[in-house]
């Protein structure tokens, strides 16, 4: 039940987001909030307009005064580009990686707090210093 409920969710996201799944727009959109600056004026402008504003192919292409192809062959190129910044400096596996330690020392944390023991500071401490030696 629960696996075809979960299908019947993804198809609706899906077709929602005009044939784009949400796990795809969510990585474009990581991957541009961390290498985004990294584009051309023009290049941002398409890629925020298709997508973040869920502009059509053809929209920009009548906006910009370029062919529909032309837009759909910049927005592959910037995605080849950002995914190419991350394959180099792993930015955003750092983050989540980063992000899941936080969680561990929010985690440890409460356990001091709520069994009032202090046998968790070492994990915090290493933690730590393995989030402040990565940073």
């Amino acid at each position: 039940m629960t696996s075809n409920k979960f299908r019947f969710i993804l198809v609706k996201c899906y077709d929602f987001t005009g044939g784009k799944l949400l796990k795809d727009i969510f990585k474009q959109t990581l991957l541009y909030d961390f290498y985004g600056e990294l584009l051309t004026k023009h290049q941002k402008k398409i890629y925020e307009d298709f997508v973040f504003n869920d502009l059509s192919l053809s929209e920009i292409a009548d906006e910009e005064g370029i062919t529909r192809q032309g837009v759909h062959d910049l927005v592959k190129r910037c995605d080849k580009a950002l995914q190419g910044y991350e394959d180099k400096l792993h930015l955003v596996e750092k983050f989540h990686d980063t992000k899941k330690d936080v969680e561990k020392i929010k985690e440890l944390t409460e356990k001091i707090e709520s069994e009032n023991e202090i046998k968790y500071v070492k994990d915090i401490y290493e933690l730590a210093d393995k989030i402040l030696g990565e940073i």
